[in-house]
Protein backbone atom coordinates (compact mmCIF):
# COMPACT_ATOMS: atom_id res chain seq x y z
CA UNK A 1 0.00 0.00 0.00
CA UNK A 2 1.27 3.50 -0.73
CA UNK A 3 1.91 6.26 1.46
CA UNK A 4 -0.94 8.20 0.34
CA UNK A 5 -3.16 5.09 0.38
CA UNK A 6 -2.11 4.42 4.03
CA UNK A 7 -3.01 8.50 4.46
CA UNK A 8 -6.23 8.37 2.83
CA UNK A 9 -7.43 4.57 4.98
CA UNK A 10 -6.10 6.03 8.40
CA UNK A 11 -8.12 9.80 7.77
CA UNK A 12 -10.87 7.17 7.11
CA UNK A 13 -10.67 5.24 10.36
CA UNK A 14 -10.00 8.55 11.83
CA UNK A 15 -13.52 10.39 10.73
CA UNK A 16 -15.62 6.95 11.21
CA UNK A 17 -14.42 6.64 14.76
CA UNK A 18 -14.90 9.97 15.64
CA UNK A 19 -18.54 9.94 14.31
CA UNK A 20 -19.36 6.35 16.31
CA UNK A 21 -18.01 8.89 19.32
CA UNK A 22 -20.49 11.15 18.20
CA UNK A 23 -23.50 9.05 18.05
CA UNK A 24 -22.56 7.32 21.21
CA UNK A 25 -22.43 10.71 22.99
CA UNK A 26 -25.47 10.96 25.23
CA UNK A 27 -28.43 13.37 24.45
CA UNK A 28 -28.40 16.70 26.09
CA UNK A 29 -30.76 16.77 28.97
CA UNK A 30 -33.68 18.85 28.27
CA UNK A 31 -34.03 20.38 31.59
CA UNK A 32 -31.21 23.02 30.78
CA UNK A 33 -33.52 24.64 28.56
CA UNK A 34 -35.93 24.97 31.29
CA UNK A 35 -34.17 27.05 34.07
CA UNK A 36 -35.54 29.25 35.97
CA UNK A 37 -38.69 31.28 36.56
CA UNK A 38 -41.84 31.39 34.11
CA UNK A 39 -45.13 32.84 33.64
CA UNK A 40 -48.02 33.04 32.07
CA UNK A 41 -51.79 31.86 31.32
CA UNK A 42 -53.96 28.59 30.13
CA UNK A 43 -57.38 27.20 30.59
CA UNK A 44 -58.53 24.10 32.63
CA UNK A 45 -61.61 21.86 32.06
CA UNK A 46 -63.94 19.80 33.37
CA UNK A 47 -66.02 16.76 33.50
CA UNK A 48 -69.36 18.91 33.55
CA UNK A 49 -67.90 21.02 30.52
CA UNK A 50 -66.79 24.14 32.36
CA UNK A 51 -63.65 26.26 31.25
CA UNK A 52 -62.12 28.61 33.48
CA UNK A 53 -58.95 30.74 32.46
CA UNK A 54 -55.65 29.73 34.93
CA UNK A 55 -52.83 32.05 35.92
CA UNK A 56 -49.23 30.29 36.17
CA UNK A 57 -45.81 30.53 37.60
CA UNK A 58 -43.48 27.90 37.33
CA UNK A 59 -39.92 28.18 38.94
CA UNK A 60 -37.24 25.32 37.56
CA UNK A 61 -34.14 24.81 39.44
CA UNK A 62 -32.08 22.51 37.22
CA UNK A 63 -28.49 20.63 38.96
CA UNK A 64 -26.67 18.20 38.48
CA UNK A 65 -25.00 19.06 35.22
CA UNK A 66 -28.77 19.49 33.88
CA UNK A 67 -29.77 16.17 34.80
CA UNK A 68 -31.97 17.04 38.10
CA UNK A 69 -34.38 19.41 37.90
CA UNK A 70 -36.69 20.98 41.19
CA UNK A 71 -39.61 21.87 39.84
CA UNK A 72 -42.29 24.65 41.36
CA UNK A 73 -45.85 25.59 39.80
CA UNK A 74 -48.92 27.36 40.88
CA UNK A 75 -51.84 28.14 38.97
CA UNK A 76 -54.86 29.54 39.89
CA UNK A 77 -58.30 29.91 38.51
CA UNK A 78 -61.91 31.36 39.69
CA UNK A 79 -62.40 27.96 41.54
CA UNK A 80 -59.23 25.97 41.67
CA UNK A 81 -56.10 26.80 43.11
CA UNK A 82 -53.06 23.86 42.73
CA UNK A 83 -49.91 23.96 44.36
CA UNK A 84 -47.35 21.49 42.41
CA UNK A 85 -43.66 20.47 43.64
CA UNK A 86 -41.72 17.73 41.58
CA UNK A 87 -38.16 16.58 41.63
CA UNK A 88 -36.59 14.99 38.54
CA UNK A 89 -33.75 13.04 37.04
CA UNK A 90 -32.65 12.63 33.41
CA UNK A 91 -30.58 9.73 32.39
CA UNK A 92 -30.35 8.56 28.63
CA UNK A 93 -33.72 9.81 27.42
CA UNK A 94 -35.77 9.08 30.54
CA UNK A 95 -37.43 10.86 33.52
CA UNK A 96 -38.15 9.50 36.82
CA UNK A 97 -39.00 11.01 39.90
CA UNK A 98 -41.59 12.46 42.30
CA UNK A 99 -44.23 15.26 42.87
CA UNK A 100 -46.39 16.32 45.37
CA UNK A 101 -49.47 18.65 44.55
CA UNK A 102 -50.37 20.36 48.63
CA UNK A 103 -53.81 21.56 48.25
CA UNK A 104 -55.00 18.04 47.31
CA UNK A 105 -52.68 16.45 49.76
CA UNK A 106 -51.70 14.47 47.02
CA UNK A 107 -48.08 12.68 45.92
CA UNK A 108 -46.52 10.55 43.60
CA UNK A 109 -43.94 9.35 40.84
CA UNK A 110 -43.05 10.81 37.88
CA UNK A 111 -41.55 8.56 35.05
CA UNK A 112 -40.82 9.39 31.31
CA UNK A 113 -39.12 10.08 28.00
CA UNK A 114 -37.99 13.39 26.59
CA UNK A 115 -36.69 13.61 23.29
CA UNK A 116 -34.85 16.78 22.38
CA UNK A 117 -37.01 19.79 23.50
CA UNK A 118 -40.48 17.64 24.23
CA UNK A 119 -40.97 15.36 27.16
CA UNK A 120 -44.07 13.20 27.67
CA UNK A 121 -44.67 12.07 31.30
CA UNK A 122 -47.07 9.85 33.42
CA UNK A 123 -47.39 11.12 37.21
CA UNK A 124 -48.59 8.15 39.41
CA UNK A 125 -50.59 8.54 42.67
CA UNK A 126 -52.75 6.87 45.51
CA UNK A 127 -56.02 8.64 44.00
CA UNK A 128 -55.15 10.83 40.99
CA UNK A 129 -53.38 10.30 37.93
CA UNK A 130 -52.02 12.67 34.65
CA UNK A 131 -50.12 12.46 31.84
CA UNK A 132 -48.23 15.26 30.93
CA UNK A 133 -46.44 16.42 28.16
CA UNK A 134 -44.10 20.06 27.75
CA UNK A 135 -42.22 21.11 25.41
CA UNK A 136 -40.09 24.29 25.61
CA UNK A 137 -38.61 26.23 22.51
CA UNK A 138 -36.55 29.58 23.85
CA UNK A 139 -38.30 31.52 25.83
CA UNK A 140 -42.06 29.86 25.58
CA UNK A 141 -43.44 26.73 27.15
CA UNK A 142 -46.62 24.72 26.43
CA UNK A 143 -47.84 22.19 28.91
CA UNK A 144 -50.31 20.18 28.44
CA UNK A 145 -51.92 17.78 31.54
CA UNK A 146 -54.54 15.30 31.25
CA UNK A 147 -55.64 14.11 34.70
CA UNK A 148 -57.57 11.13 36.01
CA UNK A 149 -59.31 10.15 39.11
CA UNK A 150 -60.66 14.14 38.97
CA UNK A 151 -63.27 16.35 38.10
CA UNK A 152 -60.54 18.30 35.67
CA UNK A 153 -60.15 16.66 32.80
CA UNK A 154 -57.59 18.83 31.01
CA UNK A 155 -54.72 21.60 31.65
CA UNK A 156 -53.65 23.61 28.74
CA UNK A 157 -50.70 25.83 29.64
CA UNK A 158 -48.56 28.78 27.58
CA UNK A 159 -45.52 29.72 29.62
CA UNK A 160 -43.29 32.18 28.96
CA UNK A 161 -39.70 32.94 29.97
CA UNK A 162 -40.09 35.98 33.10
Amino acid sequence: MSGSNIARASLLLVSLSLAGSAMAAPAPSPFAAMAGSWSGSGVLNTSDGQREQLRCRASYDVAGSGTELRLNLRCASQSYNFDLASEAEYRGGAISGSWTETSRNASGTLSGRAIGDHIEAAARGDNVSANLSLTTRGGRQTVSIRPQGTNVTAVSLELGRR
